[in-house]
């Protein structure tokens, strides 16, 4: 099975790589895109965009890209920064007063943006549906005391990472973040990434197919641990991602609609040092802070190491997909969806599919892709 669209020529060997997945059934339908100083060199679509294979994947399929939305959230948080509205060593509290509940006074912005707050999910008893309610669901992380000593360790925001960073941009703009994203990042990049999707576009959004379920053991699982209260309070439900009270809501977090093509186009704003078609948004110093480590361990969460900086992944030898040496931040949506941004060769690599996989952090068609386009870049990932 070819793939439809645009790559030059020097990185064939891409493409390759890429017919390859669609061709083992490997990939059901995906995206790729390598932007370069701003210019697409790679961007390419192919397989079905559904699960019975009657709909082609087509130029401007959607699909909901789980976690990629965190850096779109995060990019938001750092316009506010570079605009001088946003500290992001200024308490929490400061813009949003409710949130000093229990203890919670001496958390700062950078905590928010790296993962690090303490505050990774919700007391129970809460489901899907409620986080539905943004402000409502804000205001009972709000409430609640933090699960560890803010600022030790990280531990992923995995549901409640928008929630958090919408409340704090409403009260500073008075617009929530979705229609902040849209108005500042999305419409003016003219990129075709939604947080709260509009049933205008639900046509072309393609099916997910749920990764394979895991034999896990529930009793050898501590109910009360970080991890299982965050990914389980409330739990993703694959089936509900395709429901219209799921795409119209504005999760932050997770349920950004986008294809690799956009996804690669507002992220090469950190690629290409924060200017695009002749436009500054960001300056050099609001994305070095990007780089600036906020935690280097066994993530409370996920249970594995990661490393972040402010609003990204930053390279971790056990848990970071191919990538080179130098200013490299990334982060991966559930089921394999890829963002990574070179700074060094000022390159952005967007990937999203519908088949997916079972890891959380590195896929291994991610991986592949990423290898090959190192490669024909001439560099060593």
């Amino acid at each position: 099975m070819s793939s439809a669209g645009v790559c030059l020529d020097e990185f064939a060997a891409v493409r390759a790589v890429f017919d390859e997945r669609l061709d083992s059934g490997a990939e059901l339908g995906a995206s790729l895109c390598v932007v370069r100083d701003g210019e697409p060199v790679v961007d390419l679509w192919g397989g079905c965009a559904d699960s019975d294979r009657e709909t082609p994947w087509g130029a401007d399929t959607l699909v909901n890209v789980f976690s990629i939305t965190k850096t779109m959230t995060a990019l938001c948080a750092l316009l506010l920064i570079d605009r001088g509205e946003l500290d992001p060593y200024r308490p929490v509290a400061h813009y949003w007063p409710e949130f000093a509940a229990e203890g919670k006074g001496g958390i700062e912005i950078r905590h928010l943006l790296s993962h690090t707050s303490g505050v990774s999910g919700w007391n129970r008893p809460i489901e899907l549906a409620d986080i539905y309610d943004v402000e409502a669901a804000a205001a009972r992380l709000a409430a609640q005391a933090p699960w560890w000593e803010p600022g030790t360790a990280s531990g992923y925001h995995a549901l409640a990472y928008g929630h958090l960073i919408d409340a704090v941009i409403r009260r500073i703009t008075g617009r929530s973040l979705g229609r902040f994203f849209a108005g500042e990042l999305a419409e003016p990049l003219g990129a075709d990434f939604h947080i709260g999707t509009g049933p205008e576009h639900f046509g072309r959004i393609a099916t997910l197919v749920p990764p394979p379920r895991r034999a896990v053991d529930r009793t050898k699982l501590d109910p009360d641990s970080i991890g299982i209260r965050t990914l389980t309070t409330p739990a993703l439900d694959i089936a509900e991602i395709s429901s219209p009270s799921w795409r119209r809501a504005e999760l932050g977090a997770v349920n950004g609609h986008g294809n690799a093509r956009s996804i690669a186009r507002v992220q090469s704003l950190i690629s290409c040092g924060g200017e695009l078609d002749g436009r500054r948004l960001l300056s050099e110093r609001t994305i070095e802070l990007i780089f600036e480590q906020q935690s280097d361990g066994i993530d409370l969460a996920l249970g594995v190491p990661v490393r972040f900086g402010i609003g990204y992944g930053l390279a971790h030898p056990r848990t970071t997909p191919a990538m080179p040496p130098g200013r490299v931040c990334w982060w991966a949506g559930y089921g394999g969806a890829l963002v990574v941004n070179d700074l060094e060769r000022r390159i952005t690599v967007g990937y999203s599919m519908n088949r997916m996989g079972p890891s959380l952090l590195i896929d291994e068609r991610a991986d592949a892709y990423l290898r090959a386009v190192f490669a024909a870049a001439g560099v060593s990932a």
